[in-house]
This record gives C-alpha cells, sequence and structure tokens, in this order.
C-alpha cells in the first residue's frame, strides 16, 4: 500500500476562529430580537446557535481527522468529517422545525414588533460578517477538500440569505405596519434552512456509505486514458473511498505477463507517480497487479510483444464506466474503438 502527501490538513485553527465569530454574531442576534421582539430575527439568531454548536463539531472532527492512524483505525480518522457533517444537518433541520413552531404560534396569537431600526441595522452588520466567513470557510474547504468547512461555509452563506431576507422583512413591516409579513418570513425561513439541513445530511451519508463519485472516477479514467503506456493492458475494479481531506483508490492493473516482479512493480509505481502528482490531495494507492490473458491480446496495444498469441482488433477506452467493471475487459462486454480512438460499429 502507497501513499503520496500532497496537501497538509491546516484548518483546525481556522474553524476555531469560525467558532469564535459564530458565537459574537449569536450575542448580536439576541441583542436585536431583544430589541425587536420580531419573529424573524428569532429565526435568525436560532440557526445561528447551530451554527456555533456545528463550528465546535466541525472543530473536533478536524482534530480527529488530522491523527494519524493507528491499530485500530487503519484508514484513518478522515470519515469522522462525514458524521459531524451529518449531526450539523440535523440540527439544522431541528433548529428549522422550532422557527416554524414560533412563526405559526405568533400567525394564531399575534406578535407586534417593536424598535425596529435597532434590530435592522444590528442584523445587517451579521449578514456582512456571515457571509464573508462563509465565503472564505466554503472556498477553503475546496482547496482542502474539507467536508467539515465546506458544510460550515455553505451553512453561513445560507445563514447570510436568511438573514437578508429578515432585514428586508423588517424594513417592510416598519413601513407598512403589516405586522403577520414578520412571522411568514419566519416560517419561510424555517422552511428553507430544513431543505439546507436535509442537502447536508444527504451528502454526508454518501461519503459513509462509500457513494462512487462519477465526477472523480470520469475525471481519474480521462485522466489516465490520455496518458496511458501500452504495457499498461487494462484496468479495471476501481474503487476510490474519501476520508476527510484524502483519498483511497483501489485498483486492478494488467500488465503483460512476462514481466519479472520488479518491473512490474515499477509501472504500478510509475501510475502511482503519475496520478499523485497530479492531484492536489492526499492518495492513498492499494493495488492490485492482473497478468494479461490470451483474451487480452485482441484489446492489447503493445503491438511489439514478443508472446502476442492473437491479433489486435479493438481497443478499451477508459471512462468512469469501463474502469470500474469487476473483470478483465473483453472485446464482448463493453463499447470499444479501435486503435485511432474511432467508435466502431457492432
Amino acid at each position: 500500500m502507497t501513499e503520496i502527501t500532497n496537501t497538509p490538513n491546516n484548518n483546525f485553527t481556522f474553524q476555531r476562529n469560525v467558532a469564535i465569530i459564530g458565537i459574537v454574531l449569536f450575542l448580536g442576534k439576541l441583542l436585536a430580537w431583544h430589541f425587536t421582539n420580531s419573529d424573524a430575527v428569532f429565526s435568525d439568531a436560532m440557526e445561528s446557535i447551530v451554527n456555533i454548536i456545528a463550528a465546535f463539531m466541525g472543530l473536533y472532527s478536524l482534530y480527529l481527522a488530522a491523527k494519524p492512524k493507528d491499530d485500530e483505525h487503519p484508514y484513518g480518522h478522515g470519515k469522522v468529517e462525514f458524521v459531524t457533517s451529518g449531526v450539523e444537518g440535523a440540527l439544522i433541520i431541528f433548529a428549522g422545525i422550532i422557527i416554524i413552531v414560533q412563526s405559526v404560534d405568533s400567525l394564531l396569537h399575534g406578535n407586534i414588533p417593536k424598535q425596529l431600526d435597532w434590530g435592522i441595522a444590528i442584523v445587517a452588520v451579521t449578514a456582512i460578517i456571515n457571509y464573508m466567513m462563509g465565503h472564505i470557510s466554503y472556498k477553503k474547504g475546496v482547496r482542502e477538500n474539507s467536508l467539515v468547512l465546506q458544510s460550515s461555509g455553505k451553512h453561513l452563506k445560507s445563514d447570510t440569505f436568511t438573514t437578508l431576507g429578515v432585514v428586508i422583512s423588517l424594513i417592510l413591516v416598519q413601513l407598512t405596519k403589516l405586522y403577520w409579513i414578520d412571522s411568514v418570513v419566519a416560517f419561510l425561513f424555517g422552511s428553507y434552512i430544513m431543505f439546507i439541513g436535509y442537502q447536508i445530511i444527504r451528502k454526508s451519508l454518501s461519503g459513509i456509505m462509500d457513494e462512487a463519485d462519477e465526477e472523480m472516477l470520469k475525471n481519474l479514467a480521462t485522466f489516465l486514458n490520455e496518458r496511458r503506456k501500452p504495457q499498461w493492458v487494462d484496468l479495471h475494479n476501481v474503487r476510490i473511498q474519501q476520508h476527510g481531506s484524502g483519498l483511497h483508490i483501489d485498483a486492478h492493473l494488467t500488465l503483460p505477463w512476462y514481466y519479472e516482479l520488479r518491473k512490474a512493480h515499477q509501472e504500478m509505481e510509475e501510475m502511482y507517480k503519475l496520478i499523485g502528482e497530479n492531484h492536489d490531495r492526499t492518495i492513498e494507492f492499494n493495488f492490485h497487479l492482473d497478468d494479461c490473458k490470451s483474451t487480452s491480446c485482441e484489446i492489447c496495444t503493445l503491438f511489439d510483444c514478443p508472446v502476442r498469441q492473437f491479433a489486435f482488433v479493438k481497443k478499451v477506452e477508459w471512462n468512469e464506466k469501463t474502469i470500474t467493471q469487476e473483470g478483465k475487459h473483453t472485446i464482448k462486454d463493453l463499447p470499444l474503438s479501435n486503435a485511432d480512438g474511432n467508435k466502431i460499429e457492432e
């Protein structure tokens, strides 16, 4: 098993800052709610509580994810990010339910907001800070391949839009004196953040269940197909697992049967190096080497092979479908092309 490390996991300090700023913003929104008695501001403050809890959970998950492998966790601790991200999504949904209950109660019994000018000013400032932190967090999460930072950034940015909606609703209420607008806006935003929570849970579950990432497989297949060597007879049974910011790639690589062990290993290491040098993530490889069979001759582009038994017929194009096939490829079971890369009609 070989590991190529490209990007260190240095997100702990950033996530800690997100948590601290989250506490400050929550206190600001509590102050705004104290001034206004607004359901919409209450909904915004409730989401900030979730922000704080999620930020500290993300902080803990980043701490665990950065720990080295051990006997009990041979693949490391990276998958904890998926777990904490799922809990964050559940908390968001719970906050949405509380907001909806509060808004419905206000619609039924009436609620009159007050001192809206103070509320508008305070909430607007928190919206600006929220968006800046969310944007930075999401971009850093994409760059560092951290689901925790991506989820945190997406949550903060969605919180910004709900906060802007709160500001607009407060302005409308102040201008029109239609106080029911406040409760309706709170209800709508409660529903919206529940949807955001569902999306976060869905993504975290896909990571926990090792759901195949079609885009990642497609990119890998395209990259290798463009750089493949004639002696790389076949690539199949490719599986990619995500562990926090790192990847684990399993695959079967078919090489000419007469390659001695050292040469076969060199070819495998060359493919490792090719993938690792052109990827921005830490990658752990576990490839199984297969020897070619007589049926491989018809798809093998090593034309100067000294022991070829059958003439070349068609070339297997590596794509997200063919590289994940469990068994070795033959000309009978997949769409293929000729040596020039042009599709052959069956």
